[in-house]
């Protein structure tokens, strides 16, 4: 479930610009807790994007470490730089909609859910 909660995130990254334009060089702790794993993925996402519009960062590369219904993370990214990363629209929320955690048979995880741009 980690990798595919940090498949989401970059993901993400990727509604707004070409991951790998992003340098990890900058590093930020999250951390959220949620009644299940469908709205913490919710709040993970929301979290980074919180991060996103405040700090002006995009992220690259990320690390999930889920304990239950507890997400703790560390994302690395760097300033949106408008002329390099050429953003292609700004993420403003995680939604409801098309939301699934769940495990397939082959012991994967799919992890998704639509953002509104």
């Amino acid at each position: 479930m980690r990798t595919a909660f940090e498949q989401a995130a970059l993901a993400l990254t990727a509604v707004v610009t070409d991951p790998s334009t992003v340098h990890p060089a900058e590093k930020r702790e999250f951390e959220c807790e949620a009644p299940d794993e469908e709205l913490l993925l919710v709040d993970w996402l929301n979290a980074l994007i919180y991060s996103m519009g405040t700090d002006f960062l995009l992220y690259s590369k990320f690390e999930v470490a889920i304990s239950g219904t507890r997400l703790y993370a560390s994302a690395w990214g760097e300033k949106l730089d408008i002329a390099r990363h050429r953003p292609a629209v700004e993420v403003k929320g995680a939604t409801f909609t098309e939301l699934a955690v769940r495990q397939q048979a082959g012991g994967s995880w799919i992890a998704q859910c639509v953002v509104d741009v």
